[in-house]
């Protein structure tokens, strides 16, 4: 794996974590060093609980994170990078979950991010509308990857390892670096 030294990654799951099978747990299995959020409670739909656990993981961060946020763990990374952009290289943002769906329309506006973005989106995720995945991606100036039907990029729809997206993160960390430079 090639690992950018500049660059920490974690991982931000979504509600009720990502079990064992979910490619966010996959990938922390292969690569321990990265970091991932803890709560105590995964059910609760708390934006600044997120935002607050992504705070105390970052302590341990030598680099500039580069946050993997999956459904509301991904609108909690892109909260946390526009507040700390010194602080975060980048977003990847997975299946992000319609925000007003959790009514953060104040929390998460359709402006340009404070750091670049890569959104990977589904035709057929049931939280988040395709049209709305490029509505989002164009308001947050977010590369938009589109995956085709692929649901909700989770265990359910098929998603274990995933190393396409894998692949997809490792090539946006090496862009976040060479840019950093």
């Amino acid at each position: 794996m090639n690992e950018n030294a500049d660059i920490t990654r974690m991982l931000v799951p979504g509600l009720r974590d990502s079990e064992a099978g979910h490619w966010q747990s996959r990938w922390h299995e292969q690569n321990p060093q990265w970091l991932r959020v803890k709560q105590r409670d995964w059910a609760q739909v708390d934006l600044e609980g997120w935002i607050a656990a992504i705070d105390r993981e970052q302590k341990l961060a030598k680099s500039p994170l580069l946050l993997i946020g999956h459904s509301f763990g991904a609108l909690a990374s892109l909260v946390w990078a526009n507040r700390h952009p010194l602080l975060c290289a980048g977003v990847m943002l997975v299946a992000p979950a319609e925000p007003m769906r959790f009514g953060l329309d104040d929390d998460i506006l359709p402006e340009p991010l404070a750091v670049p973005g890569l959104l990977v989106a589904s035709h057929t995720d049931p939280l988040l509308p395709f049209t709305r995945a490029q509505f989002w991606a164009q308001a947050w100036g977010c590369e938009l990857v589109d995956i085709g039907e692929a649901g909700h990029i989770n265990v359910e729809s098929g998603f274990g390892e995933w190393p396409w997206g894998l692949a997809k993160l490792e090539e946006f960390a090496a862009r976040l670096a060479a840019n950093s430079r």
